[in-house]
């Protein structure tokens, strides 16, 4: 009898939500323990460069491997400059292209699904295409058609020589965050464009029969919507950006030295692993890259943890 009770519990067990909730709470928790167990062991590798250079490599700019002499300073303010210039860039067009898609072609709607796929496409293009392309098309033309001008007309404005400034070499930090727009403006724009259709047709409706133009309809009823999930995409793309590796390692030019304007040769932190991992010899300099990538694992980290506590604040001020 005890044996047929326990088995029936058993089999309830495995029929009902308490197996469902068993299940969940374990894949949560393996999450958890890989999250613990890769942050532990990048530590542990990092440990050599980590009693060598301690916390000087954060903002030490001197990157010699001869003299053992290491700073990530110049890779971490590129990698955030890069990553910020795409998402200035990827953000007002993608959501232009959303809107289009969804508001601007409901009468063509054969044209806004040929646009979608095309994007969708896009999205799927490997990154060393991307970098391959910009190698090889994008840095001859801001070479010869567009930095010559700018740097000529406000290479020597103290405020915007740096961003319109340096030297018309093609390949620099600009040229990284405009090739890592272009790469997460179709995972933005398909995002974007999936929460604007979940917008309420009646809510929309509604506006346009009080008179209201399509513009104001987008800026004062579907962006307030859904301005929860556009910040995910954005930080979502935000995210895809920090950790892009070889379309940024083509044009970014590779050095080590922290750039004075957006035209100048920088790295980040995968392009210098990605450049140097292999090369990397002894106990400290292969110590010195693997903190590179703790450093980034640790922004990655905080950016998406800063990305929660917005999302939140934004649901909790919708609601109000």
């Amino acid at each position: 009898m005890r044996h047929s009770s326990s088995h029936i519990k058993f089999k309830r067990f495995l029929d009902g939500d308490d197996f469902f909730k068993f299940i969940i709470r374990g894949l949560a928790i393996l999450l958890v323990i890989l999250f613990v167990f890769l942050l532990v062991y990048l530590i542990r590798l990092s440990l050599p460069n980590i009693k060598h250079s301690g916390f000087s490599f954060l903002w030490s700019q001197n990157w010699s491997p001869a003299q053992n002499q290491f700073g990530a300073l110049p890779a971490i303010i590129g990698t955030l400059v890069t990553a910020i210039i795409s998402i200035i860039i990827a953000v007002p067009i993608s959501i232009g292209s959303a809107v289009l898609i969804t508001h601007m072609l409901v009468k063509h709607r054969k044209t806004a699904r040929v646009i979608a796929r095309l994007i969708e496409l896009l999205a799927g293009i490997p990154s060393i295409i991307y970098g391959m392309w910009g190698l090889f098309f994008l840095v001859p033309f801001l070479q010869t058609h567009i930095q010559p001008g700018l740097i000529n007309r406000f290479g020597s404005v103290p405020v915007l020589k740096f961003f319109l400034g340096g030297l018309p070499l093609g390949i620099g930090i600009f040229t990284a965050g405009l090739v890592l727009a272009i790469m997460i403006i179709p995972l933005i724009s398909s995002m974007m464009r999936d929460i604007i259709s979940s917008v309420p047709k009646e809510l929309i409706e509604s506006t346009y029969s009080i008179g209201a133009t399509r513009w104001e309809v987008i800026r004062h009823v579907v962006i307030p919507y859904i301005r929860a999930g556009l910040l995910g995409s954005v930080i979502l793309g935000f995210g895809r950006a920090l950790g892009e590796t070889m379309a940024v390692t083509f044009v970014i030019g590779n050095s080590h030295q922290l750039f004075t304007a957006l035209f100048m040769p920088g790295t980040t932190i995968s392009a210098t692993i990605a450049n140097e991992f292999t090369e990397a010899t002894g106990h400290i300099y292969p110590a010195a890259l693997i903190e590179l990538g703790l450093i980034l694992f640790v922004i990655t980290f905080i950016i998406i943890s800063l990305s929660r506590y917005l999302l939140h604040h934004t649901k909790i001020k919708g609601r109000i």
